[in-house]
């Protein structure tokens, strides 16, 4: 029987703006809070040299600070902080975002079965402000959140959620990294690039798994602006066009699998629950029932409009048009 080999973990935040600094010093103090320790921990700038000066003055020696050497966005981002790392295992947090102080110890827990390719936890929403009562839990990956519909428990998925999750190294070895032209750049709300990445990686073995661990969690803060219904509508419109990318490149089967179960099964359930709701006394229920109908209908929108520019122009092109918006 051959021993596992002792783990050692990076952990990378992407950060592009000034905008975030009270947030990405939480960040980064969640992870030395950690119980079990980051034996690295990377700060990758994204095409902002005063962020990155400014970064460099303010963290102790032993944090490593990097400028995105590649594409400007997440992808861009993400790639370069994992070329700059040297742990067999890559966690990724979000800048925006903190750390239980047992999130890296749970995640990396699983890495004791060879068979699993990657961990990813939950993010649970830290919003700026009340809540608003039309928002449905089965939205919030709109704000970048654990959305109602994934499991209660440990469980096999097909990819974690980009800003809590851990990877082996192997996987960026063999599958390559994350895909350039998806992904956010800077504000603009493109999503899908872990999912992307994930569909390749079980291409490549399809015998491993990416597994949820749902104790494993974070903090994510929602701003007032991502609690609004213009910004809801554009995020869902943003994702039905990565959707129809990632469909286009992968293959319908794969790009869609989890999607078919959430929206025949999740979906109808809210609205239902939206209802039922409103017919108890809570008359923001048929708010929520109608956001999540019209989340559905531009989410589809979006990927009809994607689907129809990437016969037009093609994979390559459309790249270009994303990344230069």
């Amino acid at each position: 029987m051959s021993l596992q080999p002792a783990l050692n973990v990076s952990v990378i935040i992407c950060a592009y703006t000034e905008d975030r600094w009270n947030e990405l010093l939480e960040a980064v103090q969640s992870l030395l809070d950690q119980d079990r320790k980051p034996d690295e921990i990377i700060l990758s700038i994204d095409h902002n040299p005063a962020l990155f000066k400014h970064v460099r003055e303010h963290f102790p020696a032993e944090i490593v600070v990097i400028e995105n050497s590649g594409s400007k966005g997440l992808s861009g981002a993400r790639n370069s902080g994992i070329a700059a790392s040297t742990g067999n295992i890559i966690g990724f947090l979000d800048d925006d975002a903190r750390a239980d102080p047992d999130w890296l110890a749970l995640l990396c827990g699983h890495f004791i079965s060879e068979n699993i390719l990657g961990v990813g936890g939950s993010v649970q929403p830290d919003w700026e402000g009340a809540r608003v009562s039309w928002f449905p839990d089965e939205f919030l990956w709109v704000v970048g959140c654990t959305y109602k519909g994934l499991p209660d428990e440990v469980a096999v998925i097909r990819n974690p959620m980009g800003g809590c999750m851990c990877w082996r190294r192997e996987v960026f070895a063999g599958a390559g990294g994350f895909r350039n032209g998806i992904g956010r750049i800077g504000k603009i709300p493109l999503g899908c690039e872990e999912t992307e990445l994930c569909i390749r990686a079980h291409q490549e073995w399809p015998a491993r798994v990416f597994l949820y661990e749902p104790k494993a969690r974070i903090y994510h803060h929602v701003t007032r602006q991502r609690a609004t219904f213009s910004y809801y509508l554009s995020r869902c419109y943003a994702e039905g066009i990565s959707k129809a990318y990632i469909s286009h490149i992968n293959g319908r089967e794969a790009g869609l699998s989890s999607e078919r179960t959430y929206t025949f099964h999740a979906l109808p359930a809210g609205v239902l629950r939206g209802l039922n709701d409103a017919l108890h006394g809570d008359f923001s229920g048929t708010t929520r029932s109608t956001a999540i109908t019209l989340g559905f209908l531009t989410t589809l929108f979006g990927y009809m409009v994607g689907t129809l520019k990437l016969l037009r122009v093609g994979a390559g092109k459309f790249d270009l048009e994303v990344s230069s918006l």
